[in-house]
């Protein structure tokens, strides 16, 4: 292409190629021609478009408004429904490749890609106990010498998930909460869940028979350890990580920064009926919930709630363990020992699970404690 000044938009579309194909090359003379060719490029979005200082965030969202798209629109452009989430968020810069597929198929300016607007506001001191800071060193997530802050720093570079811990609070989270020691857990979960790698391939399609060969784990000896490469399969990652003092938690459900759900748990009961109903509970909130505006659910069960995702979390968790059919030879007040056991092997459970959902249902804690698993759990995933 012939250097000439940029005046239409034909003349704009065919600098953006010429320039596309000058980055591939490596010699001098390219790249003083690319230099001379980016500025006219430049000069002419700034004339054509004006874009005061803003962000990229702020530029995406014009761009989107006059075209009418929705963030589904985008994904071709920015790789995935998480990181489309993270950069209209702001909480993540797109990187050269985003940058230059939106200014090819949508015509943003690359200036106002880059930006000039920070996307990130300074990190606030974490407020977690000491006793929470050092409980999390002896769980082997922190480097040797490493502070906490500079921990968070580098859990938050792996998903941005985390900045909007500090931003609310969800359904279960217990009043007592302390949110520093909360936070400090999910930077735990995120370092570790960058560990993981999920299998390549189709993954298995997260419905309610899923679900179902999920719960039918717990039937085997070493269930609760197969769990991991169950939901595997599924594109989910299974983390284990004990809870640390004042974070009040069970579980958690989060967006890893590729996308990938994560289901973390903390076996703060070690119990069989809880591990599996917080496990399907858990996989309810990365199957239905995670998404462009959520990317990060924490669970107290301790903590009732009747209402929306938690809800439909607790039925897609009872319903998964027990089809409905077969609850109700169990729901029986008087539920004899050998019926529960009957139950359990129709549903193709462990006993515990029908135990733990009986107990819960009709608010006696005092029958088929024996039956519940107790310290079963936590021998199969140590540290």
């Amino acid at each position: 292409m012939k250097l000439k000044p940029i005046r239409s938009e034909q003349d704009h579309e065919l600098a953006l190629r010429a320039a596309e194909a000058l980055m591939a090359k490596t010699d001098q003379a390219s790249i003083d021609r690319l230099e001379v060719l980016q500025a006219l490029i430049e000069r002419w979005e700034r004339d054509r478009f004006k874009f005061e200082a803003t962000s990229p965030a702020a530029a995406i969202k014009f761009r989107m408004d006059q075209k009418n798209l929705q963030p589904r629109d985008i994904i071709p452009f920015l790789g995935s429904k998480s990181r489309v989430s993270e950069i209209l968020a702001g909480q993540r810069q797109p990187t050269v490749d985003q940058i230059r597929a939106l200014n090819r198929h949508l015509g943003i300016p690359l200036a106002a890609l880059v930006g000039e607007t920070r996307h990130e506001a300074p990190r606030k001191a974490s407020t977690a106990s000491k006793a929470a800071v050092e409980k999390l060193r002896t769980l082997g997530v922190m480097k040797p010498g490493e502070q906490i802050d500079a921990f968070l720093e580098r859990a938050q570079g792996i998903a941005p998930a985390l900045a909007m811990l500090r931003k609310s609070r969800t359904e279960r989270t217990n009043a007592k909460t302390d949110m520093g020691a909360l936070e400090a857990w999910c930077a735990g979960v995120l370092v570790k869940a960058e560990q993981r790698r999920l299998p390549s391939g189709k993954q298995r399609k997260r419905d309610a028979a899923f679900a179902r060969s999920v719960a039918q784990l717990s039937a085997t000896p070493n269930g609760p350890a197969l769990a991991e490469e169950k939901l595997a399969e599924a594109g989910v990652v299974l983390v284990v990580l004990e809870h640390l003092p004042g974070t009040y938690l069970d579980g958690a459900a989060i967006c890893r920064g590729d996308g990938a759900p994560v289901v973390a748990l903390t076996l703060r009961h070690d119990r069989l009926d809880n591990y599996w109903f917080t496990l399907l509970h858990e996989l309810a909130h990365a199957t239905l919930h995670l998404g462009a505006n959520t990317s990060i659910i924490l669970d107290d069960l301790d903590v009732n709630s009747s209402v929306g995702a938690e809800a439909e979390a607790d039925k897609f968790a009872r319903d998964a363990l027990i089809p409905p059919k077969v609850w109700k030879k169990a729901a029986n007040p008087d539920l004899a020992t050998e019926t529960l056991l009957e139950v359990a092997e129709e549903a193709g459970v462990h006993p515990a699970v029908v135990a733990g959902r009986w107990r819960w249902e009709h608010g006696d804690y005092r029958r088929f404690s024996r039956l519940l698993g107790r310290g079963e759990v936590k021998q199969f995933f140590g540290r």
